[in-house]
């Protein structure tokens, strides 16, 4: 049970990352596809606007993660930190250098280095959630031994692993499509609002596809995992489909605010939905939970320091999401786009 208790709050931290960290790295993907200097202003300087607040306090659940998880479940850890170093090192150079261009290119001396960083803060965007899907397919597919250092390349480049990367991008961008064409159209951006709703569409329909077709090769390549997406998981990819089409139906009627709620619960769905069927494997075929469990000091100190994390971290984040969406951080601050 106790162990249980602190997996739950490790899995909420991921998804909490994956929505809030995954809309910012989304952003991504849109700012390689903006065009160019003149023709992609716009929309760049939208990004910059509605991401600068929160990217980097959306780091804090990664780490909320990993020190739980080191913490609470060493082994596991280990096993996974020593198998897949390759996929992990590349998210987390994604990580290094997407910050730093995002930073540099605001203070770059001259056009062709803005456009450099530009294109390092875009690359970096895409490339940082595909690894970490890497990651989480490898896992899931039980290619991570329990005694750690599995092969070094294997582990992670199959279908599952793949599949899980392509997903994780085509996520995180239409959290960020229709995160950043509601900040369009409530900044009175119609010229923008019209092109972010169209290729979210675009995105979105892309990435349904690929979320039910990555079924089929999973079948085959993660059995454990599939079993328990096509049995107890079920419901919850069922609701991942209806609000995954309801977000487009949204955005096609032009209610891209609307759409928030409902890319979130698909999202969120979808994350929920492969830890359910996950469990109760820590490391699937692998290590389950309890195998994989610290000792129970550990783990109790862990629930006391999340209830803390709770009172003391919550607040100001809460707080500084409500800001940025408040007139005072207001996107009508910057003129429209042209036609």
């Amino acid at each position: 049970m106790l162990a249980n208790s602190v997996t739950a709050a490790l899995f909420l931290g991921v998804v909490v990352y994956a929505l809030f960290g995954g809309a910012d790295f989304g952003s991504g993907l849109f700012d390689a596809t903006a065009g160019g200097s003149r023709r992609g202003a716009a929309l760049r300087t939208l990004i910059d606007h509605s991401i600068g607040p929160v990217w980097e306090a959306n780091h804090v659940w990664l780490i909320y993660v990993l020190v739980i998880w080191w913490t609470g479940f060493p082994t596991a850890f280990a096993a996974v930190t020593t198998t897949l170093v390759v996929p992990l090192f590349l998210a987390l150079l994604g990580i290094v250098l997407r910050g730093a261009a995002f930073v540099f290119r605001k203070y770059a001396a001259t056009l062709a280095q803005a456009q450099l960083f530009g294109v390092v803060f875009a690359g970096a965007s895409l490339i940082t959630p595909f690894f970490l899907g890497t990651v989480a397919g490898a896992i899931a597919s039980g290619r991570v031994p329990a005694t750690g250092y599995g092969p070094l390349w294997s582990s992670w480049l199959h279908p599952t692993s793949l599949f899980g990367g392509l997903i994780a991008v085509g996520t995180c961008s239409v959290l960020a499509g229709v995160f950043l064409t509601a900040d369009a159209d409530r900044g009175g951006d119609h010229a923008l609002t019209e092109q972010l709703r169209r290729r979210t569409l675009l995105v979105g329909s892309a990435t349904g596809v690929l979320v039910f077709a990555a079924l089929i090769p999973i079948t085959r390549d993660a059995p454990t995992l599939s079993d328990g997406l096509l049995g107890r998981a079920a419901p919850l990819i069922a609701v991942s489909g209806i609000a995954g089409a309801a977000t487009l139906a949204l955005l096609h009627r032009h209610r891209p605010a609307a759409a928030r709620v409902t890319a979130v619960g698909a999202v969120a769905s979808v994350v929920i939905g492969w830890g359910t069927a996950q469990y109760p494997w820590m490391l699937v075929d692998e290590m389950t939970i309890s195998q994989a469990a610290g000792a129970p000091a550990t783990l109790t100190g862990l629930l006391i320091v999340v209830a803390l994390a709770g009172v003391l971290v919550l607040p100001p984040l809460v707080y500084l999401f409500r800001l940025t969406q408040s007139e005072a951080w207001g996107p009508s601050r910057h003129q429209p786009s042209s036609p």
